[in-house]
């Protein structure tokens, strides 16, 4: 039985409503290595279907799937809790027969989670049919099934190009406010430094929403295309209505490895490589920028410590080099303690929120966070990314996103938020919210040309 990837996708619905748990008991995955189509950056989401594609590629290499086998959905302040749990019970029973024995093969489920336990959107762990995977220069290709249900044991990357859409574009597109004017949202900065000078916080990531409505139905391989060229060193994503590239690697695990790029303390890129080489060393001495960022790393150590016997934390940050903007960034590094049982989604879970997409205390963050920001974050900022049935995966923070309507196709929500601590000015906050806004609305403009 052969099956293209329009079959796979238009099914997936039927999937993810009828699916039982018993049936999910039944699960079987396997992984064949398959001849390679190319190196190229987009060489992976070109064979994306437009109906609900999932990806997570950097520097083209990583997965892609479509198809349903399940959808998993929780919501509040259990989320994380109930899909371990759900994923843990999948993974006992699931049937592997992996010939390829690479991250990302076998078993895998794509996860996108909510900011807060308030929000309205669930977070969702969604097991494709189809997964397609690069590693180097070995491709493989990963079908699950239930039980009885037949092997496409015949299919290959031609099979799983044909009869594919053609990419859409977008067309014209107008943004206007989200949530918060912009005067609206210099005015809760202000709101974030009275309370840090007040004493009530060290740091607070305050975060607004524009919303972009396209001539078009935006299709979103169309987005991943251009993030994926443009931003190569970043993780590009879909996960249900989910798009971004991330710069910010909440945590990888890989046979006891654990590795979290901590970002935090930004500035604005000129474009004029002089300027841009004033504005990095400027950046590293900056107080304001590395206090911010000592807020973030100082929350990824603490949280990463009591599941791992060794952590690797660097003494000083280095600088990032993005197309719109520079971060200062950190590699943390640890070995899992063994006994502490942690998978890459139980470590996600520990770490989130990090001080760099929160605050500092926590607790108090996330509260006013709710109090004053005057929007929904939805998933923005959250955990996105992927794990197996071995426990590894990959998880970053949903930043430099957009969320696509659950109704609306041609309708778009782009985020972007500021570290504030007490030095930070409201305007020059705005200022780089819209250097942030960059990449997502640059993905909806014309089609950039893959290497």
């Amino acid at each position: 039985m052969t099956t293209n990837p329009t079959q796979a996708a238009s099914t997936h619905k039927e999937h993810a409503t009828s699916q039982s748990a018993h049936e999910l008991s039944r699960l079987v995955a396997r992984t064949v290595e398959i001849p390679a189509r190319g190196t190229n950056l987009t060489a992976l989401i070109d064979l994306l279907p437009a109906t609900a594609p999932l990806a997570w590629v950097r520097r083209g290499e990583g997965i892609v799937g479509w198809g349903e086998v399940a959808r998993l959905e929780f919501t509040g302040a259990d989320r994380f809790d109930e899909a371990i749990s759900a994923w843990n019970h999948i993974r006992e029973h699931v049937i592997i027969r992996d010939e390829v024995k690479l991250p990302g093969t076998g078993a895998v489920a794509f996860g996108t989670f909510g900011f807060s336990y308030a929000t309205k959107n669930p977070s969702v762990l969604i097991i494709p049919q189809v997964v397609v995977g690069r590693r180097g220069d070995t491709w493989w290709l990963t079908t699950i099934t239930t039980a009885d249900e037949p092997f496409a044991h015949q299919m290959n990357l031609d099979d799983l190009a044909q009869d594919l859409e053609p990419v859409s574009i977008p067309g014209a597109v107008a943004f206007s406010a989200g949530s918060r004017s912009e005067d609206e949202w210099k005015g809760v900065v202000a709101r974030g430094i009275e309370l840090i000078k007040a004493g009530q916080l060290d740091k607070i990531v305050l975060a607004r929403d524009v919303v972009g409505r396209t001539d078009n139905p935006i299709d979103v391989r169309h987005l991943l295309g251009n993030l994926a060229v443009a931003y190569q060193n970043c993780w590009t994503f879909s996960v249900d209505t989910m798009v971004g590239a991330t710069p910010e690697l909440l945590v990888r695990t890989e046979k006891g490895l654990v590795t979290s790029r901590v970002l935090a303390g930004t500035i604005q890129r000129t474009g004029d490589d002089e300027t841009d080489t004033a504005h990095a060393a400027i950046l590293a001495h900056s107080s304001k920028d590395l206090e911010e960022h000592e807020y973030a790393v100082r929350s990824v150590a603490d949280a990463l410590r009591p599941y791992c016997s060794s952590l690797n934390v660097p003494e000083t940050p280095f600088v990032l080099h993005l197309p719109n903007v520079l971060h200062l960034a950190s590699d943390v590094a640890a070995v899992v303690d063994s006994s502490a049982g942690a998978t890459s989604l139980s470590l996600a879970k520990a770490l989130h929120p990090t001080a760099a997409v929160c605050g500092t205390p926590t607790v108090e963050a996330a509260q006013t966070i709710l109090e004053i920001e005057g929007m929904d974050r939805s998933r923005y900022a959250g955990p996105v990314g992927w794990l197996g049935a071995d426990g590894d995966g990959e998880w970053g923070i949903g930043l430099r996103s957009a969320e696509l309507s659950a109704t609306d196709p041609h309708q778009i929500r782009l985020f972007a938020g500021c570290g504030i601590v007490a030095a930070s000015d409201p305007a020059s906050e705005l200022a780089e919210t819209f250097a942030k806004l960059r990449p997502m609305q640059s993905a909806l403009g014309e089609r950039v040309a893959a290497e």
